[in-house]
């Protein structure tokens, strides 16, 4: 399909900066079959779901992947940022380096400041440039590895807001907490899982009241769903893989919600695209580990979600490609049109939409 159809006008004032306090508090879009939208908020929704039903939730937790590092060659030295988006073993990692062209293979690059001693040593941290790919894309092999190598980027890295946020404000200690869902717990992405950032304790405890359970999968978000599609077709365009897991518990217990005539709630896309990946022909699940590339558009035949929670997404991203699949791309364009003339506020920090399928 033409990429372009996928587009559309977006205010710059219509980009949230910040969340809005508390995090049910936001607004959300209800989008029927039938094209009917529904003005709500977040705090509404065990209303809006049945009982029986169960909300899936990507439990992935978001590290400092943003590093600024130094690339020594010989006697000359450059400034390059780093932002990680795939581990690939205990001491590599998969990244976008800018500005790329500054970096060749077998390049050392130098993060943080060189150690006194080895008390300080995680003070300092060193990568090998091992590939280069397109699009800024490396492969690096850093000096550490397993725990050690989380703890100093840890120690060195930066909170990875979206560009969109991080190109208007800089980064500080209260994104640390705004930009982790309040479930958390399987460290490895690089961005949120952003619909997810709505949910909070007692948001949960009125789901449980009302019937709806929860299962959890982990997705590590990679740092390429911010990247633009440059393509003109959706078929020219490469999505980055991503790794995630489906445990047997969890698929057991979605197959059977489902059986006892329950719907499968996605919270987010990236819970989504993980059970679509892990779904058989006939709408069953079955325990998933690996890597992911799914690229949904119109026409793919969803298998296993009936309804999606989800935030507004960029104009001619892949985001804006899976929900137009999803409920229609005629329905979306006039939901995403009634959203930017009623005030909703779109992207990472932004309002929600609950999507039933077509």
């Amino acid at each position: 399909m033409r990429v372009d159809l996928f587009d559309f006008d977006l205010p710059e004032t219509s980009i949230a900066l910040r969340p809005v306090e508390p995090r049910d508090g936001a607004r959300m879009l209800v989008v029927r079959p039938e094209d009917r939208l529904e003005d709500h908020t977040v705090s509404d929704l065990p209303d809006l779901l049945q009982p029986g039903d169960v909300l899936v939730l990507n439990d992935t937790k978001v590290i400092p992947s943003r590093l600024f590092g130094l690339r020594v060659r010989e006697e000359t030295a450059a400034r390059v940022e780093i932002m990680l988006h795939k581990r690939e073993g205990a001491d590599r990692w998969r990244a976008f380096a800018r500005p790329a062209k500054k970096l060749n293979v077998g390049d050392r690059i130098r993060f943080g400041e060189a150690a006194e001693s080895t008390a300080c040593e995680l003070v300092r941290l060193d990568a090998e440039v091992e590939e280069k790919g397109e699009g800024g894309d490396v492969a690096l092999r850093f000096s550490f590895a397993g725990a050690y190598l989380d703890e100093a980027i840890a120690r060195l890295g930066e909170l990875p807001l979206p560009p969109y946020i991080a190109g208007k404000r800089p980064t500080d200690d209260k994104d640390r907490s705004d930009y982790q869902t309040v479930y958390a717990k399987d460290e490895g992405a690089v961005a949120a899982p952003t619909a997810g950032l709505h949910f909070t304790d007692d948001l949960f405890r009125r789901l449980d009241e009302r019937g709806i359970t929860r299962q959890f999968v982990t997705l590590h978000v990679g740092a390429g769903t911010f990247l633009p599609v440059k393509a003109e077709d959706t078929a020219e365009h490469r999505m980055h893989a991503e790794w995630g897991s489906v445990s047997e518990e969890t698929a057991r217990a979605l197959n059977e919600a489902r059986a006892r005539g329950g719907r499968i709630v996605a919270v987010g896309t990236t819970s989504l695209r993980l059970l679509e990946s892990a779904a058989q022909d006939d709408g069953s699940i079955v325990p998933f580990s690996g890597d992911t590339a799914i690229f949904i558009t119109p026409g793919y035949r969803f298998k296993a979600v009936d309804v999606l929670m989800t935030n507004f997404h960029l104009p001619r991203s892949t985001l804006f490609m899976l929900v137009s699949a999803f409920s229609g791309l005629d329905c979306m364009r006039a939901a995403y049109a009634h959203a930017i003339e009623t005030g909703y506020r779109f992207y990472s920090y932004g309002d929600a939409s609950l999507l039933f399928r077509r």
